[in-house]
């Protein structure tokens, strides 16, 4: 790998951390957590997020695999 192909892997803002995932699995556990509390429409609402979080994350990885 050239310098200049490291630089630009570096400076992609999609290896910053991994929010998306993150998040998606926080509301993948609140959606657990409320579906057996019988919260059943905050659990739908959460279920819901993290279904989007994960596909965002999915999206930005294919793409950062493309790059």
């Amino acid at each position: 790998m050239t310098a200049l192909a490291g630089a630009a892997l570096a400076s992609l803002p999609l290896q910053s951390g991994g929010g998306f995932l993150w998040y998606a699995v926080v509301f993948l556990v609140l959606a657990i957590l409320a579906g057996f509390a019988g919260f059943s429409g905050v659990a739908g609402i959460s279920m819901g997020i993290a279904r989007i979080l994960v596909l965002i994350f999915l999206v930005l990885f294919v793409v950062s695999l493309l790059l």
